[in-house]
C-alpha cells in the first residue's frame, strides 16, 4: 500500500511531503520494522516508488518504508536554511512512531539512500549508531567533503562548479556551509565513522557503486578506508552507472543483505 501526503514539521516550520509504503496486510497493533529511504539531489519523496520496484520488494518484508523530502540540503542543518538533518534523523522517526506502530529497536531500523541520499544515509547512521542498526548507500556523494570545500573555497573556482553542475549547486553549498564554505567534522563521513567506531553498537553498512559511475573513484577509496575500521562493512561493484536502473538493483541487494524478512 502506497501512502502519499504531507506532514507538518516543527523543525522545518512547514508542511513537507512524505511517501510511505506499508505492507498490504497492515495489522493494527503489530510492531513493524522501519526503513527510511533518502532521495538524491533534485529528487523528492516519491522517487523510490516511482523509479524502483520497491512496492514489489516490500511484499517480502515486514517493514514500513518511509521516504521524506529533503530538498537540496544534503541532509544537513543548513547555515542559511532549514534543519533537514534534525528533521530526518530526529523529528521524522517520532512522527512516524506516533502514526504507525513502528519498532523502537535499533536492529529494526534501517536508513538507505542513493547519491546525495547515500551521503545522508551514512550521515544519519554514523551520527546516531544507537538509533540505526543498518545502513545502505549507493553511489554516495560528498564522501570527502573537506577536500571538496578546500578545493572550491576560492571564489575563482566557482565557475568550475557552475560549468559542471550549474549555478544552483554553488547556491546550495553557500546556503549549507556559508560564504566561507566552512567545514565541520559533523558533516564529514569518515569523522563520523571514527566516532561511531568507538561505540559498543555500530550499524552494519552496505555500499554499492557501478563501474561507470562518475562517483566510483570516491566510493572505492572510501570502501578501502572503511574496511580498515571496526565495522561490519560490505562494498559491492558491478556494471552500471549513476541512474535508477542501478539503484533499483542495489536496493534489492541491500534489502536481501539486511535480511529484513
Amino acid at each position: 500500500m502506497i501512502l502519499r501526503g504531507s506532514v507538518f514539521s516543527q523543525i522545518l516550520q512547514m508542511d513537507t511531503g512524505i511517501t510511505i509504503v506499508v505492507p498490504d496486510k497492515y495489522e493494527e497493533g503489530k510492531e513493524y520494522k522501519a526503513a527510511y529511504l533518502l532521495h538524491g539531489l533534485g529528487g523528492g519523496s516519491g522517487n523510490w516508488v516511482d523509479h524502483t520496484m520497491l512496492t514489489l520488494y516490500a511484499r517480502d518484508y515486514d517493514t514500513i518504508f518511509i521516504m521524506p523530502e529533503a530538498a537540496r540540503s544534503f541532509y544537513t542543518d543548513m547555515k542559511y536554511g532549514q534543519k533537514f538533518f534534525t528533521y530526518v534523523a530526529e523529528e521524522l522517526p517520532m512522527i512516524c512512531k506516533t502514526v504507525f506502530h513502528i519498532s523502537a529497536k535499533r536492529q529494526d531500523t534501517a536508513v538507505i539512500g542513493a547519491s546525495m541520499g547515500g551521503y545522508g544515509a551514512l550521515k544519519c547512521a554514523l551520527s546516531k549508531p544507537e538509533q540505526y542498526g543498518y545502513c545502505a548507500a549507493f553511489s554516495a556523494a560528498c564522501l570527502y567533503l573537506k577536500e571538496y570545500l578546500d578545493e572550491y573555497r576560492p571564489k575563482e573556482k566557482w565557475d568550475e562548479v557552475r560549468a559542471a553542475f550549474g549555478d544552483q549547486m554553488v547556491m546550495d553549498f553557500l546556503a549549507i556551509h556559508g560564504e566561507e564554505l566552512e567545514w565541520k567534522p559533523e558533516h564529514e563521513i569518515l569523522c563520523l565513522a571514527d566516532r561511531a567506531e568507538k561505540e559498543k553498537e555500530k550499524p552494519r553498512i552496505y555500499m554499492a557503486c557501478g563501474y561507470k559511475d562518475y562517483l566510483r573513484e570516491f566510493n572505492v577509496r572510501f570502501a578501502g578506508e572503511m574496511k580498515n575500521r571496526d565495522f561490519d562493512f560490505t562494498f559491492e561493484e558491478w556494471e552500471g552507472q549513476h541512474d535508477w536502473y542501478f539503484f533499483n538493483q542495489a536496493l534489492e541487494k541491500a534489502l536481501k543483505y539486511k535480511d529484513l524478512q
